[in-house]
Order: structure tokens, then sequence, then C-alpha cells
């Protein structure tokens, strides 16, 4: 589109790139005449001022010179030197070559020449510069005549060579853009020739074969060095070749497009894809020389454009002069003429006087435009943006931290070969690097499982103590006796506390934790005897006759009937007025006697006794017993002051019952949280990991911490993923929080993960519940960006979410078991066994009369959850056997009651709970034992001895319920009691018959199987010999045992003494023996018929060998074996082999069969290193031993 245009008609030159403004150039063109015949010469300078919105360009300067021009070229030579502006150079008609001085010329001085010479016989039609060194000038004139001019002294100039032959006008002369001693020309005729002014010769020539290739212009390629165009103004062949000097018997590219002879080329140095021709068709074409298209097209007038030339300065402006007398100035890029039109019509109003045109004395009425109907005509600009609008280099951040960069390298090849493709660069950019490692170290935690040394790492680089503190309680989790170490943590040791009880005593503690010296007792006893012997007759009484001569020996006492208190007391014992007797004893102070009696008058009034007396009492650890003996630690928790929270949650770790003990620490946390410092805060959070309540740790955590940075969310999402798999590890069970403080920060949690390129582990994090648009979207780009459809609930990960269920319910699905650090046959060394326990699914309809449902914890399950990674020792639908019998007595068959239920009132017997109606619970083929203590006050059980290698493992989803009567363990043992969200479940208290919970098993101690009753302080009894047993009237023999349990010994072993313990006391845990139960059998799957083989082959090398083995150890190793080859058989029946390992056992199967044990050994080996361990643990070492034993036996 045209923005400028002079009335002039000139040769043409645009000032240098550097210089600002743009000026253009004019110099009167030679050999052409304008419409008045004016035979003037001028070289004038117009300015580019794009602020005037007119067409006209503003004269900045002009001077008349005497002759005209052929050629101009604005050259830098002397360029910011005393602020000069360069050189304008004019080859004249009559052989002049004259040098101006720009800023002479601007401002009018006398000396704008600066130099001249009239070396040429002929006019100079051609001038260039060289681009490396601006002083030096190429001329061509007639004859062939070319000339190197050196500015700074133009009086002797040089020639590149002798003139060539046949000698004809120069045209052309132009320097190479790439190596400054180049220079070429050319004539008319068609043909150009390369200098090296080196060597002062033409190194080549270059002609077309048809002859008819009249030359209007020569133009070096702005990048190539080796190419060059050249243009034809011959009608016949209107074109534009392309030449390549390595290959200089052809053109290498020829242009065709227009119609009538070439008059101009010009080549932009801004981008060498657009080359400009004008030609005698009235056509201004904008060519890609490289594809030989024609990419834009200017409008133009109906006249010849004998000079095209680009800005240097403004790469998209480009001038055109033309025959018509008009020099217009273009832009590629496209725009709209409507303002253009309305100029035109301003400037023919303006050519007439308004008040008196023809001197008539009337105005001039308005002149009358016709208004234009058609839309504004819009010029589109060039087809591809040109290089100087394309960004040589950007760069763009994109979701997931990845940073897309590209650039623009400058080809170097040559136009015909293939242009390399450009490359786009992703990369990587992490701003968190700590955070992004921490958040790995996390991840690969939580797929490995090694948590404990996660926390013992995580406390070694803590950066406080009670940062330390938090990673210790949360370590705890993960260990054995977890209340115990609990305890530990808060400064309360019992064997500490027993030498200082000792010590406050004046008593030595013994090395066998007693105040009493074994040895002292011994030696005191034998000189008591030694006394007896020496005051009593020669023949001693028998010591059956103890007890009778005690009786002969009191005295007679009297008993008071009298109106004092003494009397009182007496009458109302000797009526059984045990109330009245204990309220006279407490109003004279005597409140030994008070209890004693109370204990004899009921429950009900040692409690009001109780009552009673501690409420008398004003001493400082009067609560503490009263909370101890009335179990009420609602009021420690509520009422103590803060600074004693380590001593209220101690109380509650000894005390508190499982259902109570998270609502009891949270009311702790609480209290500690509204006390608003940090440490308070910080202590509350200890309180809050220990009840697990995920949801109030983080607002607890981040009422205190910024979690917004990416550092301090990392230390949260470390510390509830922890937590969150220690609740997962007790209950064996996903679980699921409802916490809106938790979603939002594992939200931002997952936002900062994507953004550092982590992008898997970010769509873990993400609540698959959340109906956020955010968060949708979020889980679609993650989805996207990673190759996967966009998901509407992902599946589970190994991460945690934070869900929006219900805030009484829990999950129904549980998850993957915890990998353990060990083969799931072999616990550490040191570390017990979890009883098996297993979480039941909610059923909201089926309820059996009379029996309470469980108590509810918050969106917690409700039972204890078995300890994962360990694997059932018996098989699925497998017979239940239990331990040998250590009752007292025959136990009656479970249906000998209706409905399942064994009658309580049968000596001997076990109560029996309905079985509970929720599919897929499998009992276990060992029970926990029952704690010794379950006194009212008695401190909580802590288990923790071990139960053998193998505990029972929660049942796959969809296995089928239990036959009615099977046995369940008690609520509330079994698991390490205090841990996070430990289920909730009440102990059994012999004061308060059980309930039925469940279908659960209240175990009887020994003694209640026995008929005996203990009061709370009875001493503990005296077993001097083997007692009678009670047998029911009509006995049935329990079912069979059909195979030993693995966890016990087999001969069974003689129950513990159960020790009596005062209320109050913490007691570490103990293991008592369990009481043999009777189970009914359960009919096991078949083998698969192809797998018979498999146990015939191996029951049949262990008869070989029972009948061969001689000695007493490899006798012993062959029966461990013919019982430990049985879980070979159960997972061939459960078909949870896979296709390898299956594979491999029968071909160990026909080595045996063949008696190749060598052979038979080698494929176990390989079996082995090739198989997942934890599947094929529990049978191939068995394997191995029995091949091992028939190689060495020779069966």
């Amino acid at each position: 589109m045209r923005v400028k245009e002079i009335l002039r008609t000139a040769t043409q030159a645009w000032s240098p790139a550097a210089h600002h403004p743009a000026y253009l150039a004019l110099g009167t063109s030679a050999q052409q005449l304008d419409a008045s015949f004016n035979t003037t010469a001028a070289l004038e300078i117009f300015e580019m001022d794009f602020a005037d919105t007119s067409m006209d360009m503003k004269l900045r300067g002009s001077l008349s010179t005497t002759n005209r021009f052929h050629s101009l070229i604005w050259v830098t030579f002397g360029m910011g030197v005393d602020g000069s502006s360069g050189r304008l150079i004019g080859g004249g008609e009559n052989g002049t070559l004259t040098v101006y001085s720009p800023e002479a010329i601007l401002s009018s001085a006398d000396d704008a020449v600066i130099g001249q010479s009239s070396k040429h016989t002929g006019p100079v039609r051609a001038l260039d510069y060289n681009p490396f060194q601006s002083n030096l000038l190429a001329s061509g004139a007639n004859d062939s005549e070319i000339y190197i001019w050196d500015l700074n002294n133009l009086s002797n100039p040089m020639t590149p060579g002798t003139k060539s032959q046949p000698v004809e006008d120069v045209c052309v002369v132009a320097w190479n853009k790439q190596v400054q001693h180049i220079l070429a020309s050319a004539g008319p005729s068609g043909r150009a020739v390369v200098w090296d002014l080196r060597k002062n010769e033409p190194i080549i020539k270059i002609s077309d074969h048809s002859n008819r290739m009249h030359c209007s212009g020569m133009l070096w390629h702005p990048e190539v060095a080796t190419q060059m165009i050249l243009a034809s103004e011959d009608d016949r062949l209107p074109v534009i070749q392309m030449w390549d000097l390595r290959f200089a018997t052809s053109p290498l590219k020829v242009l065709e497009n227009h119609t009538r002879g070439i008059l101009s080329v010009s080549w932009s140095q801004a981008d060498p894809e657009l080359l400009l021709s004008s030609a005698k068709d009235n056509r201004i074409l904008c060519w890609n020389p490289n594809t030989g298209e024609v990419i834009y097209e200017l409008p133009t007038v109906n006249q010849w454009c004998f000079d095209v030339q680009w800005c240097p300065r403004n790469p998209a402006l480009l001038s055109a002069a033309s025959f018509d007398g008009h020099i217009s100035v273009y832009t590629v890029m496209g725009g709209c003429l409507e303002a253009q039109q309305y100029s035109s019509v301003d400037k023919i109003s303006a050519a007439f006087d308004p008040s008196d045109p023809f001197g008539t004395g009337q105005a001039l009425p308005p002149l009358q435009v016709p208004q234009p109907t058609a839309a504004p005509t819009i010029i589109p600009p060039l087809r591809t943006p040109p290089k100087w609008e394309r960004r040589p280099i950007g760069a763009s951040f994109t979701f997931g931290g990845k940073l897309v960069t590209f650039d623009n390298p400058r080809s170097v090849q040559p136009a015909p070969s293939p242009q390399p493709p450009r490359q786009v660069y992703v990369s990587q950019v992490i701003t968190e690097a700590e955070f992004l490692q921490r958040s790995r170290e996390l991840q690969a935690t939580l797929q490995s499982g090694s948590f404990i040394s996660y926390c013992h790492n995580k406390i070694s680089s803590a950066p406080s103590e009670a940062e330390q503190d938090i990673w210790r309680f949360l370590l705890v989790n993960f260990e054995d006796e977890a209340r115990v170490k609990f305890l530990r943590l808060l400064g309360f040791s019992k064997d500490e506390l027993e030498k200082k009880i000792s010590s406050c005593l004046g008593k030595k503690l013994q090395p066998n934790g007693h105040a009493l010296d074994v040895n002292d007792l011994a030696e005191k006893m034998q000189t008591l005897s030694a006394q007896r012997s020496d005051d009593g007759s020669e023949s001693a009484a028998p010591p059956t006759d103890f007890f009778s001569q005690i009786q002969k020996e009191k005295t007679p006492f009297h008993i008071p009937v009298s109106a004092d208190t003494d009397g009182l007391i007496s009458q109302a014992l000797l009526v059984g007025n045990f109330e009245g007797a204990v309220d006279l004893c407490l109003s004279d102070g005597r409140y030994a006697e008070a209890i004693l009696l109370s204990i004899s008058g009921g429950e009900e009034l040692l409690k009001k006794t109780q009552q009673r007396y501690l409420n008398k009492q004003t001493n400082r650890v009067s609560m503490l017993i009263l909370s101890v003996v009335t179990q009420n630690w609602k009021d420690i928790v509520q009422d103590c002051e803060l600074d004693n929270w380590k001593e209220a949650l101690a109380a509650l770790l000894t005390y508190a019952n499982p259902e109570e003990f998270a609502p009891l620490c949270d009311t702790l946390g609480s209290r500690l949280e509204v006390g608003g410092t940090e440490k308070r805060c910080l202590q509350a959070c200890l309180c809050y990991i220990c009840s697990g309540n995920i949801h109030k740790l983080v607002e607890c955590w981040s009422s205190q911490r910024d979690c917004n940075a990416p550092l301090s969310l990392e230390d949260l999402v470390e510390k509830v993923m922890v937590l969150r798999k220690s609740i997962e590890r007790l209950r064996n069970s996903e679980v699921t929080v409802q916490s809106s403080v938790l979603e939002e920060k594992l939200i931002h949690y997952a936002n900062i993960l994507a953004n550092q390129g982590s992008l898997e582990t970010a769509l873990s994090y993400l609540p698959h519940t959340s109906q956020q648009a955010e968060v949708q979207m979020l889980r679609e780009r993650l989805s996207h960006a990673q190759g996967a459809a966009a998901q509407p609930h992902h599946p589970k990960a190994p991460a945690g979410d934070a869900t929006s269920a219900p805030a009484n319910t829990h999950t129904a699905a549980p998850q993957e078991p915890f990998p353990p650090a060990m083969p799931p046959q072999m616990p550490r060394a040191g570390q017990p066994a979890m009883p098996p326990v297993f979480t039941p699914q909610a059923q909201p309809t089926a309820h059996t009369p009379g029996v309470p449902r469980p108590a509810s914890r918050h969106s917690y399950p409700q039972y204890p959850a078995a300890a994962p990674g360990f694997s059932p020792s018996q098989p699925v639908g497998g017979p239940l056997v239990f331990p040998p019998s250590s009752l007292s007595g025959p136990v009656p068959p479970l249906s000998s009651a209706p409905g399942g239920m064994v009658p309580g009132s049968v000596p001997g017997s076990v109560p029996m709970m309905p079985t509970p109606p929720a599919p897929g619970f499998l009992p276990a083929a060992s029970l926990p034992p029952l704690p010794p203590s379950s006194l009212p006050g008695g401190p909580v059980p802590m288990y923790s001895g071990p139960l053998g290698p193998q505990a029972a493992a929660p049942p796959p989803l969809g296995t089928a319920p239990p036959p009615t009567g099977t046995v369940y363990p008690p609520p509330g043992v079994g698991y390490p009691q205090g841990g996070p969200g430990a289920p909730g479940a009440k102990t059994y208290s012999p004061s308060v018959p059980p309930p039925p919970t469940g279908g659960f098993l209240w175990i009887r101690s020994h003694r209640e199987e026995e008929g005996a009753h203990d009061g709370w302080n009875d001493p503990p009894a005296v077993r001097g010999g083997p007692r009678s047993k009670k047998i029911a009237g009509e006995y049935t023999p329990p079912a069979p045992i059909t195979a030993p349990v693995m966890s016990l010994p087999a001969e069974g072993a003689v129950p513990q003494d159960r020790v009596q313990v005062p209320p109050g006391a913490p007691q570490e845990p103990s293991l008592q023996v369990l009481q043999q139960l009777p189970a009914e059998r359960v009919e096991q799957k078949e083998i698969p018929a192809e797998h018979m083989i498999l146990k015939s082959t191996f029951d049949s090398l262990v008869q070989r060998c029972q009948l061969a083995a001689t000695d007493p150890q490899t006798k012993r190793k062959l029966d461990d074996a013919s019982k430990r080859i049985g879980s070979l058989y159960d997972k061939l029946r459960d078909q949870s082999l896979s296709p390898s390992i299956l594979s491999g056992l029968h071909e160990i199967s026909r080595c045996v069969s063949a008696r190749n044990y060598q052979r038979a050994l080698e494929l176990h080996t390989q079996v082995v290193s090739s198989s997942n361990f934890s599947e094929i643990s529990a049978f191939m070492p068995v394997l191995k031993v029995l091949m091992t034993i028939g190689n060495k036996l020779g069966v």
C-alpha cells in the first residue's frame, strides 16, 4: 500500500539504516523530461514523517547541480564523525563522479560538494560501495570502464583488471555481501563478470546460452556468498535468473511471472526471502527467491517503474520511481485506502479560492463530493511474516514447569540445499529443588514402607527440639507397645519409677526388679523354721493341723452392743446393714473399715463409699486418685492445668479405653490449642498424633505455620502422610479424612508438584471426590500431560487424599496390605507379630435385637485391624484350628444352645456371641490372650507377646461369611493400644456383665472357668496342686483338631498365675497362654486336577524320607516340613501362584520323581531368583529341605 508520494522524475537513494530519521535523496534523472520540459538539475532530501497523515513528504534540503544523475547512492563513510550523515555520491551523465555532504545540503551550506572526478569518459550508470570498507566505491560506465575509488582520495582510482572483451556499457556493479574482495559487474549483453580484487583479474564469467539475456540488474545474495541474481530487460525473456558460482553452467533457479522486460530489482537486506522486481508490465512483484513464488504484488498505476529500492531503516518500506514523474513509498504490511481517498478530495478543493475564484465577487458554493458507497479498500500484507517480524528467539512457560524455547539460527547453506528443521527445545525448570527432593523421598517411603528409617532420618535432621518430638511420636506409631513408648517420650518410665519408689521407701532395688532379696527371704525363713523346731515339741504337728491349732490358740473376744459407735457398728453388721455400718465408720473417720465393709455390701455401696471418701480428701493427688478409681478422665483432661498436659496425656495412655482415648486426647489438644502460643500448638499436635486425628493436626499446624511456602507445606504433608500410613497399618484399611483444610493444602501441594514437573505424584495427591472446577481442570491437565484421558475418579494413589465423606462413615474396601520389612512368615527379631483382628463391613440393616451396636467414632473403622504384612496360617475356607485346651473342664459344642449361643450357666463353658452379619469376615487361626488385669480402675492392657511366625491376615473381598458359631477375638486387645486411630472397644470388667457386641467372644479368665470370683483387693491365689474340675451334666466332646497350630506349641503350656496388680499402677505388657476353643470343620477347596501331581510327588518324598531317616534331628526336620508343605497346597487350592512359578514346580516335581535331586535343586534356585519372594517364601525353603534330605538319604 502506498503511504507517501513525491512528484519528481528522479533517481533515488535511501539514507543508511543507522541514520535517523529516514531520509530519501532524489537526484534529477538524466535522459528524462517532465511535463514542463525543465532542463535544470537538483539534489533534494526528503524526510519520512509518519506523524503527518498526508501523502506528502517534507523537503528538508535542496542543492542545484550542473549535471543530472544516472545513479545515486548514500554511503556510511564518515557517518557519526562530527555529526556527519555519511556521503551522497552521484554518477553524472557526462562521466562526472561527485561526492556530496548530506548535512551541508540539509543546512543549505556552501560546501555541499566534497569531491568530484571526471575520470569516466561516459555516463556513470552503476555505483556500489563495499559493505566491509565504506570508503571503497565501485563505479561503472561506458566501454567496460570500472573504477575502484577511495573516498579519502578521489584522484587515483584503480581498476579491477583489464577491460572485459568485447567492450560494452557497464549497467551494474555489486560488491559481494560476504567476501569483501569480490566484485561483480554486468552489461546489457547479459554477461556477468566476477572480479577478485586481490588478483586484479576476473575469476568467472556467467552468461545465458540463449543470448537473449539483456541484463538490467544484478544483486548478490545477502547471506550466501556464491549466489547472485540477474534480471533480464528483454521482453522475450522477462525472467530473473538465480546463479550459484559453484554450478555456473546453468541458472540455479528462474523466476518467471512478469510478462515484459524487468527494469529494476532490489533484494531486502533484512530478509533474504524478499526480492522486489519492477517491469514494463506495470507490476511490482515481491518474490521469495528460495521457493520462486510471488508472495506479494503492490497496487500501482499504469506506469513503468524504472527503479525500486528497499528502505534500510524501515525494512517494511520501499520506494518506486516511475516514468510519469512520481516517487511513491509503499509498505508491504498492508493498510486501508480510505484516508488516501479523502486526502485527494481535500487537495482538489484546496486548489480553488472559495472567496473569489473568477473575480466575480461571489463566494464559491461548497464542493459537493459524492460519498463513496463502497467499503474502504483493505490492502492485505505479505502472505508470510517477514523476518524482521519473526521472533529471533522465543521462550514460553507451559504446564508442568516446562520451558519451551526456539531460535532462528542463521542459515549458511545455499538455497537449493535442504534447510535443517527448526528445533523447539522443551526443558524442565525446577525452582524448588529441595522441595522436589523431599517430595521424592516421601514418595519412595510411601511405596517401600520404610517408615521407621524415614522417621529416624527426620529426627536426626530436625531443626528444633519440638520438631524432633513430633517425629518421635510419629515413629512410635510404627513400633510395638505404642502406649508404653508414648509414656517414655513423655518422661514416664516404669524402671526409673521403681528406682525412685525404692529410694523413697529406703529399700534397695534388687536385680529382679523388686525391693525384696530372694536370698535374704530364704535365710529368714530358715531361721524361723529353726526357732520353731527349738521351741516346739519333739514331734512336730503335721502341716494339715496348722489351721486347727490357730483356732485353739486364739483367746475369746467381746462383741460390743452398746450405744456407742462400736456397738452400733456391731449391731448393724449383725443384722446385715452394711450401709449403716459404713456410714458409722465414715462419720467416725474409720475409712479403712468403711471401704472393707463396703466390699461385702456390693458394688454400688463400694462406689458410694469410694466417692464419699475421695470427696473429703483435699491433697494434691486426690483428683488423680478419684479419676483412677472412678475412671472419669474427662475431668482430668478438662480441668487440669495446661502445664500438666504431659501428666494428663500419660494418664490417658495408661488407663483410657480405646473408644474414649481418641476423644479425650482431642479434648486435651483443643485446650492446648486455645492457648494460642506456638509452644502450646506444638503440644496440641502431639495429642492429635496420639489420637490419630489428621484433621485437627492439619488445622493446628496451619494456625501457627505459613503453609503456602513450598517447604513449609512439605513439612505438613510429610507429617500427614506418615500419620495416615500409621493409622492404615493399625486398621489394615484405607483412611479417609473429612477436612476442607487438608483438601485445600493438598490441592496447593499438587499445584506446586505439577509446576515442578512431578505430574504423576501431583495427580496422586488430588482429592478424587472434589467437585471444584479448579481441581477437575487440574486433574484433566495432569492426565493429558501424562498421555492418558482424564478420569472422573482417579485410582487410589499411595499418597492419600482428603474426601468429603460423611462424618460417621468409613471406607468399605480395604487397601492393599502394607509390605512388611521382612518375609511374612518371619517377624523381626524382638518384635511381636500383630494379633489377627479384622475390620468388618458396616451393615446398616442387619442388627441382632438386644445386642447394642458398636460405638461409632468419627470417620474411623470401629473394630481393630490386623497388622499388615502377615499371611494367614490357615487357607481361606479351611478348617479352623486352635491350641490344645487349657480350660478347667470340657466344653459343650457350639450348637448346644438355640441360635448358636452357649448357655453361660453351664460350668466350664465359654459364652459365645452370634455370628456377625458382616460379609468377608474370616476368623483368625489363633486368638490373642486376655490381659491379666480386667479390674475396675486397672490400666489398659498393652499386648506385646509373640504369636509365632504366622499370624492371620485379612481375607480378600468377596470371601464367604464364616459359619455360625465362629469364634472371634475380643475387641480392645490384639493391637498396640493407644496408637493413632485405635478402634473403640471396651475392655471386660467383672463388675458389669459384658454385653454382646457384634459377635465377638469374651474369653473368661482361668479362675472364672473354675467358678472362683475374687474381690478387687484379694491377694493372689496360691496354687498348691491340681484342683477338681466341674464337668457339665451332658458332655459332648469338642470338634477334633485337624492340624497343628504353628504359632503355639502343640503340647500346650501351663497357664500362668494371674497376678493381682494394684489399681492405677502402669504395667508392662505380658503374654497369657491362649485357651483352647473347639472349632467347626470347614470344607477345603479341591486342588485343581492338573496340580494334583505336585501333592502326590512331594507327599511321597516326605514319606520316603521319614521311613529312611534314623537320626532324631532329621526326623524333626521332616515333621516340620510335612506341616509347612501345606502352605503350598493352600496356594494351589486358591490358585494364587503365577504361571511361571507353577511351571517351575512341575519341572521340580518331574526331577524329584526321577530321583534327579541335583537338577531339582538347580531348578529351585532359578525359580527363587526369578520370582516374587513374598509369593514363594512359605513353601520354597521347605521344598529345598526335603530335596536336600532326599538326596542325602538316597531315596
